[in-house]
């Protein structure tokens, strides 16, 4: 199961990018982790905050991020609104449980039929 993510917020920072020192072009993208599989469909609580530099083309990575950049992103993060972590069934995860619960109901309503009760 790959890990997709979809975009809560950008924003367009105006920090010196560590790769090629420009003052325009980084963008700040935070993002919310979900699951998708034939069952469900699920949110998770989990965020995460990319940094991108336009200017040169280049994803800068967590390691690569200075002191004023971390204070600019723990600002952002402080300010996001990730949607509330849920989790939603599908069409055939519901068939599936409703076919149980006949087949349960099948076997008790035969069951009581076959024996005699007093």
């Amino acid at each position: 199961m790959d890990q997709k993510y979809f975009t809560i917020s950008k924003h367009k920072i105006s920090n010196h990018c560590p790769e090629c020192y420009s003052a325009e072009g980084l963008e700040l993208t935070c993002r919310q982790r979900f699951n998708e599989t034939t069952f469900y469909k699920a949110i998770a609580k989990e965020t995460r905050c990319d940094l991108y530099c336009e200017t040169c083309d280049s994803e800068i990575f967590p390691v690569r991020w200075t002191d004023d950049i971390e204070r600019v992103v723990d600002y952002h993060r402080r300010g996001l609104k990730p949607k509330r972590a849920s989790i939603k069934l599908k069409k055939l995860t519901w068939i599936l449980i409703i076919v149980a619960i006949i087949l349960v109901a099948v076997m008790v309503v035969s069951y009581f039929n076959d024996t005699d009760v007093i």
